[in-house]
């Protein structure tokens, strides 16, 4: 499973926790994550994010 980092605020998505209350499940994968998703800290769009390692 990879993360992603919000180059804007720093918000970090994990594949393996996905974001439950966004009806994003656990393990979903990064290029799943519908291209209309924001970062749920700024706002940001999805092409904002990079991926890192943890």
């Amino acid at each position: 499973m990879k993360a992603y980092m919000c180059v804007i605020c720093g918000f970090i998505y994990e594949e393996e926790k996905g974001i439950p209350e966004q009806n994003i499940p656990a393990g979903t994968a990064w290029a799943d994550v519908p291209e209309t998703w924001k970062c749920p800290d700024c706002g940001a769009s999805k092409d904002e994010f990079e991926m890192i390692e943890i």
